[in-house]
């Protein structure tokens, strides 16, 4: 098994939630989510480092949650940059190891589960890149680019998925694939989507409908509930 770095990933611009704390510092059942997101990662034995990422303001804060919990693994904390891959690549520049697999993950996913996180990171390591994912239920349509409101045709849905994180790749392929995407001016929705732009094909393992991201004041009500159901995988 090869050693792994983790980029968490909190953005750039630390969005809030109908208040003045950023997400990743509200509370899920006491315990700040960006706490619980470290947490998810800390424990396991394949971890070597974690690397934070957070919005300038919100270091001091991010730093004094390490201490206090006693993340020994948490190497760095990062200021973030204008948007999500510019801050990964911020963390990516931050770890350590330059060889291995590193895992990318956001910050406000704290219901992650040690199988999904093993699956990724062995996945990446035999293929060079790997996503977590669920396969859609619903049927998707894409709108008409004439007439607003309107769909012009359905997809297929047994061919999509629902990409998660964490994301893993073999470090230096993550690296280069960010360092063209920078020179190229290309922004992309994720991190696989910059290692598909090199020719890389990636695989995809099953994730979990627990591993959710909070954006919302429901999905935050969503991971209370979620949080004392058991086997999160």
């Amino acid at each position: 098994m090869p050693d792994v770095s983790v980029v968490i990933a909190a953005g750039g611009k630390g969005r809030r939630m109908g208040g003045g704390t950023p997400k990743q510092f509200l509370l899920l059942g006491g315990v700040p989510i960006l706490a619980r997101t470290i947490a998810a990662f800390h424990p396991l034995r394949e971890i070597r480092e974690i690397v934070l990422v957070v919005p300038a303001g919100c270091i001091p804060r991010a730093r004094a949650l390490v201490r206090r919990a006693g993340f020994t693994k948490v190497a760095d904390v990062v200021e973030g940059g204008k948007n999500r891959q510019a801050s990964v690549f911020n963390g990516l520049e931050r770890c350590s190891s330059r060889t291995g697999v590193v895992l990318v993950h956001d910050a406000v996913r704290p219901l992650v589960g040690r199988r999904t996180i093993m699956s990724v990171i062995r996945a990446a390591g035999r293929y060079g890149a790997a996503v977590a994912g669920l396969p859609v239920k619903e049927t998707i349509k894409t709108e008409s680019g004439g007439r607003r409101g309107f769909y012009s045709r359905t997809l297929r849905r047994e061919e999509l998925w629902a990409v998660q994180t964490p994301q893993g790749f073999l470090f230096p392929l993550l690296r280069e694939a960010h360092r063209r995407a920078r020179s190229s001016g290309f922004l992309g929705t994720d991190d696989a989507t910059l290692v598909e732009r090199m020719g890389t094909p990636v695989r995809i393992v099953r994730g979990t409908e627990m591993n959710i991201k909070i954006t919302t004041p429901y999905d935050r009500k969503l991971a209370e509930f979620l949080l004392g159901m058991p086997g999160r995988g």
